[in-house]
């Protein structure tokens, strides 16, 4: 299996991301929700902006993390390609956002992500991390 894969679900479309360390599992993550989006090598690293979000927990710093980068495309059109994350705790998660605006000339949106759930979120190190997520979708 690669970095992430996408889950079938009733209504919902899932991922389940891994990685080494939490950070590369979160930033896949993120990989895994853009590719359910768009096509990701359609996706170019043209901008960037810091991110910055805080939780209770790893979960809800998971969901605040996502649930941010969602905000950006809904608001400012924004396609996050790459997150260079510099710093991760169980309550604060600070990156570097890498993508770009919209083109429509160039871009196709796949799958219309509604919003980040709760519904079967799993956070989990075995070997490496694994991380379950569901979109609304």
């Amino acid at each position: 299996m690669g970095k992430y894969k996408i889950l079938e679900h009733t209504a919902d479309v899932g991922i389940e991301a891994r990685g080494e360390t939490l950070k590369e599992a979160f930033a896949n993550t993120a990989s895994g929700m853009l590719s359910i989006m768009i096509d990701p090598e359609k996706v170019g690293e043209k901008e960037s902006y810091s991110l910055k979000v805080k939780g209770r927990d790893e979960k809800e710093l998971l969901v605040a993390f996502l649930s941010e980068l969602l905000y950006k495309y809904e608001v400012n059109d924004f396609l996050p390609k790459r997150v260079s994350i510099s710093l991760l705790t169980d309550k604060e998660l600070k990156a570097e956002v890498y993508g770009e605006k919209i083109d429509l000339k160039r871009h196709t949106i796949d799958t219309e992500i509604k919003a980040v759930t709760y519904h079967q979120l799993a956070i989990e190190k075995n070997k490496n991390w694994k991380i379950r997520v569901i979109f609304d979708i």
